[in-house]
């Protein structure tokens, strides 16, 4: 007897009202490879393409059989979950097989340490304070060198060095004491300085305290923006601006030296940034994928201002642009990778940051704990989802690669027979955007209202699931783009459903009869 789902009195009741009003309110009792099922009023089972995935998160579809199978073998052997304090957990395993794959995706020898949480907002907020940790090592090492050459400047006055009379300004001509007192309360105020964070314009990594201050979208950020640290974003397109917000923001310290038997304060730049956070393919700006030249540019700009460079793969990691990272095929070499979603098999909760070992705080290792962080169960459902990855030299890359290639082809040909419709088609592998021209100044009153209220991708959304038995969303940050994250099973069947779904669509807007959608 399959479980039913009950009255929506105590959760989701706002948002079953918001998507009752699109028909999108469904409730599904069965899922199976790129197919989700709902009982009809007549009893019998319907059978829904699921274009979404779960944003990304099934590569292998659906409980998959293997997989499942797998989970039923753990359990079966009653692998232990909680091992808390234990120091030997499963996750050694899992992160053993990370870095095989890892480091060859990025052709290096460095060792990449695994931290564990329980999905991708977490192991973002994981990656920011580890990284903020790293820069706590850097400012207590700049204070560290400061009081040293305080005390050298000290020792020299007794052997009769003079100050300058730049430093003696600063201490209002009050002598060495003073002048040190006004460095350490200049320097205070400085270090009092919260730390800022960098992304992308249009990025989105979670929907935390910490994580949402990198999500672009206002809407999510805005009401949360007094709990964490603050974010500067950088258009994509212009990378130079990376240097204009640093200097912008740029901190120092001062620090004393001797030189010449004379005593002088010196600019000491102070670590303000803690990480630069990106997606390789932005998934909630629209599926856009970073270009190589930004790659090598966002690389040079963290090399500059020392802070470690992560990449969000939560999306588009775990094989679904057809590499195992989809910055690789941008000659992307982050510092920290960042995996979620597809790494759980569809089945397990489970997020990951890899580190790499010269960056590597272990002290972090008992700073940051999670009760199911590195469980027993998540860790070998994801040892098993990187080995079906693996198996026959990467079978499931080539898989996502060629059904990628044959949906987008579907997908330009609609393009070139709707031109005034179809704006773009963008994304790589299994991670496709289908977006269509902005209908504001639409002649249809009815499809210009919604366009205007965010809520035409919802009318559409709706009307392919009634109409042609399709599940697919806009992306959270471009109400104009159609996201496509199937499977790696994509059948011929299926882009042909979806063809046909997105070409009616494309003829009710080229029409303007918004009626057709009802």
């Amino acid at each position: 007897m399959r479980p039913t789902i009950g009255s929506p009195e105590f959760a989701d009741s706002f948002m079953i009202e918001t998507l009752d009003e699109f028909g999108l309110a469904v409730r599904y009792v069965r899922a199976e490879g790129n197919t989700l099922y709902y009982i009809a009023e007549d009893g019998t089972e319907v059978g829904v393409f699921d274009a979404a995935s779960g944003f990304g998160s099934l590569m292998f579809g659906h409980n998959n059989p293997e997989i499942v199978a797998h989970a039923k073998w753990l359990l079966d052997q009653q692998v232990p979950v909680h091992t808390q304090l234990a120091g030997y957990t499963f996750g050694i395993n899992l992160a053993a097989e990370l870095n095989k794959i890892v480091r060859r995706e990025l052709e290096t020898e460095d060792k990449f340490f695994a931290h564990f949480g329980n999905t991708g907002a977490e192991a973002v907020e994981i990656a920011v304070k580890h990284a903020e940790l790293e820069r706590g090592v850097r400012i207590a090492a700049l204070q560290e060198e400061i009081e040293a050459h305080v005390e050298q400047a000290r020792q020299a006055v007794t052997e009769g060095a003079t100050v300058s009379e730049a430093a003696a300004a600063i201490a209002g001509g009050a002598g060495f004491e003073h002048l040190v007192t006004e460095v350490k309360r200049r320097n205070a105020e400085t270090e009092a300085r919260p730390p800022l964070l960098l992304a992308l314009e249009g990025g989105f990594h979670g929907k935390l305290i910490g994580s949402v201050q990198l999500t672009y979208n206002e809407v999510f950020r805005a009401p949360f923006k007094a709990l964490a640290a603050q974010t500067r974003f950088i258009p994509r397109d212009r990378p130079e601006m990376i240097g204009k917000v640093a200097d912008e923001e740029r901190a120092t310290l001062l620090d004393v030296v001797v030189q010449d038997g004379v005593i002088d304060v010196v600019e000491r730049d102070f670590p303000l940034f803690t990480a630069f956070v990106v997606e390789p393919i932005m998934g909630e700006r629209g599926i856009v994928p970073l270009s190589a030249e930004l790659a090598r540019a966002l690389r040079a700009a963290c090399d500059t201002l020392g802070v470690p460079l992560v990449a969000d793969e939560i999306q588009s990691g775990m094989g679904r642009s057809g590499t195992f990272l989809a910055g690789t095929q941008i000659g992307l070499k982050p510092d920290y990778i960042v995996l979620a979603k597809a790494l759980g098999g569809g089945i397990a909760k489970l997020g990951v940051v890899l580190i790499n070992e010269h960056r590597y705080q272990k002290e972090f290792e008992m700073l940051h704990t999670s009760t199911f962080g590195r469980d027993g169960f998540s860790s070998l459902v994801a040892v098993k989802v990187l080995q079906m990855l693996e198996a026959e030299d990467g079978k499931a890359y080539k898989l996502a690669a060629e059904a990628g290639a044959k949906a987008r082809a579907m997908m330009e040909a609609i393009k070139a027979d709707y031109p005034d419709v179809v704006k773009d088609v963008r994304g790589k592998g299994l991670m496709l955007g289908f977006e269509i021209h902005e209908q504001s100044g639409s002649a249809s009153p009815e499809i210009r209202e919604a366009a205007e209220h965010e809520a035409l991708s919802y009318i559409i959304g709706g009307h392919l699931l009634r109409k042609h038995r399709v599940r697919i969303f806009s992306t959270a940050s471009s109400d104009e783009t159609m996201r496509f994250e199937p499977s790696i099973y994509l059948s011929d069947e299926e882009i042909t459903q979806l063809d046909t779904a997105f070409r009616d669509v494309c003829q009710i807007l080229r029409d303007q009869d918004a009626s057709r959608f009802a």
